[in-house]
């Protein structure tokens, strides 16, 4: 496939969520993405995020599987992970088993260490320890979850894209690979700028009524009839 990232070659590892879909906008743009399957199965056309890639089964329990999955990652330059902290690591794949030129793509809710390192998570659970979530929504009501749009692949997706473009840009100078550790609370933490920049300027820290006039009110634009909820100013 033709595009701007012709050229480029990627392993993914399998999974669901941030990591299948960083791999399928990597591959639009032209990159030759490869899924390595823990399983083999019939290919599934109604997942849209494997559009544009190509997949290969490997056993990663044994050492015949291992070393193939070894010599695809070094024969790329690039790998996209999702497993929890130390799993690459003990399947011999891990970023001090490959080349040096290796980009290795990590994303996970609360990063490679720290206190949740280990634990399980979910998207709302990113969403509310940022307090994202607080500021979703109304005051009149609960906190709507934004489907896992926000941290999976707001915070996770987009900012592991971005650090990967970025250590092959920068692999052009040093000739070597980065590891990219995109942590999902890290990245929504990061989207949330604007509002704590509101909050400093003096917005309430409650939800109010209606975001829309908040944000216009804090930001010093003006009346305007955007929203029903300014009509009366």
């Amino acid at each position: 496939m033709s595009g701007p990232l012709k050229g480029l070659e990627v392993i993914e590892m399998a999974g669901i969520g941030p990591g299948p879909l960083a791999g399928q906008l990597l591959a639009d743009l032209g990159a030759d993405v490869i899924v390595i399957d823990r399983a083999e199965a019939p290919a599934d056309k109604t997942d849209v995020n494997r559009r544009g890639k190509r997949s290969v089964f490997l056993d990663l329990k044994s050492e015949e599987g291992r070393s193939t999955a070894q010599a695809l990652v070094n024969r790329a330059g690039i790998v996209i992970e999702g497993f929890r902290p130390g799993v690459m690591e003990r399947l011999g794949l891990g970023p001090d088993d490959l080349e040096e030129t290796v980009i290795f793509g990590r994303i996970t809710g609360w990063g490679q260490d720290g206190p949740l390192s280990q634990s399980a998570g979910h998207d709302i659970n990113y969403l509310g320890l940022t307090g994202a979530l607080a500021a979703m929504g109304t005051v009149d009501n609960p906190p709507p979850p934004p489907l896992n749009l926000v941290a999976d692949y707001g915070g996770g997706t987009m900012f592991l894209l971005l650090g990967i473009l970025a250590a092959v840009f920068e692999r052009q100078t040093s000739g070597k690979g980065q590891v990219v550790d995109a942590a999902m609370v890290d990245g929504v933490s990061a989207m949330m700028g604007l509002f704590h920049t509101f909050k400093a300027r003096g917005a309430r820290t409650a939800r109010p009524t209606c975001w829309m006039a908040a944000l216009l009110s804090i930001a010093a634009i003006g009346p305007r009839t955007i929203c029903s909820c300014l009509s009366a100013r």
